[in-house]
């Protein structure tokens, strides 16, 4: 007997499912089919914030396998970056408010209209800056994200945990830049 609950998680499942290999599948055309822009975007890097873009270890916290430090004290320790047997990756980390006025993550959302989610990191992406692929974070049937949600009204000094799954790259590929709008890149390795 299937329940209503059952029935949400299956449509979901395949939603995503549907998603990583539609993505995959774009990703792999590769040649001049893609975007010269989107391209472009995954491998330029922004001048003068080079140091940046790809932390050292010794600046990160304990346990991070990357950090991004943003305007306005907005920190984002990132402790994960797993391969799931289903192809997806999941990067998982804590979002930290270190500035002195509440904070609204309404910079880091999609471009994509169906995009539903709301002051999310639903505009995160995965580069691969080898084969010059970017993976955006998949989302439901429902057009949600895959990803943290509800990242309105952060006080100064409080602590969010923030996750978001996409589509994984080869598995010959072991690293990538993680990405959101407003905030310099952060190069993470992806295990398992």
């Amino acid at each position: 007997m299937r329940t209503p609950h059952m029935n949400r998680a299956r449509g979901r499942a395949t939603a995503a499912a549907l998603a990583a290999f539609t993505a995959l599948a774009v990703a792999g055309c590769g040649g001049d089919g893609g975007s010269k822009e989107t391209d472009a975007r995954a491998s330029e890097k922004p001048a003068g914030r080079q140091g940046e873009a790809k932390n050292r270890p010794q600046d990160q916290p304990s346990g991070a396998i990357g950090e991004m430090k943003g305007p306005d004290g907005i920190v984002i320790a990132l402790t994960s970056a797993v391969r799931d047997e289903g192809g997806f990756v999941t990067v998982n980390g804590t979002l930290t408010n270190h500035g002195s006025r509440p904070f609204n993550a309404i910079h880091w959302l999609s471009k994509e209209t169906e995009m539903k989610s709301r002051s999310s990191v639903s505009g995160a992406s995965l580069v691969d800056q080898a084969s010059k692929k970017r993976y955006l974070v998949l989302r439901d049937t429902d057009g949600e994200c895959l990803c943290s949600t509800g990242l309105t009204n952060v006080k100064p000094n409080e602590s969010r945990p923030v996750f978001a799954q996409f589509p994984a790259p080869p598995d010959d590929v072991t690293e990538v830049d993680f990405q959101l709008p407003t905030m310099p890149s952060a190069r993470i390795k992806i295990s398992g």
